[in-house]
């Protein structure tokens, strides 16, 4: 992908069975394509992707998609696939916090 690219996030529809997700891509040279990208409700409802989590995830792939295709990849459609969401969700995962200080174990007097 080449350094010129401007990837912009423009917004989102629900629709039934998929929340589709729209982007524009300018590179200097030329006019700007538009790039949808979707995710499916089931991912939603069952806790594998966050709804604000989502253009973050649709925007990896596509840059991913740019710079395997060198900026012009043969579609302008994609659909993020489960193993895709489970890669972000692992790679975002927060570790657990550590208690930095332990509780004083209870004494009776």
């Amino acid at each position: 992908m080449s350094e010129e690219i401007i990837v912009q996030f423009v917004g989102f529809q629900a629709k039934a069975l998929v929340r589709e997700y729209t982007f524009t891509v300018r590179e200097q040279a030329s006019e700007p394509r538009e790039f949808t990208l979707t995710i499916a409700n089931e991912a939603f409802d069952s806790h594998r992707a966050r709804y604000q989590d989502a253009p973050d995830i649709c925007s990896l792939k596509l840059r991913r998609e740019l710079a395997t295709y060198a900026n012009h990849p043969p579609k302008t459609h994609f659909r993020v696939t489960d193993t895709e969401l489970d890669d972000y969700s692992s790679a975002h995962t927060r570790k657990p916090l550590r208690n930095l200080y332990t509780p004083k174990a209870r004494q009776d007097f």
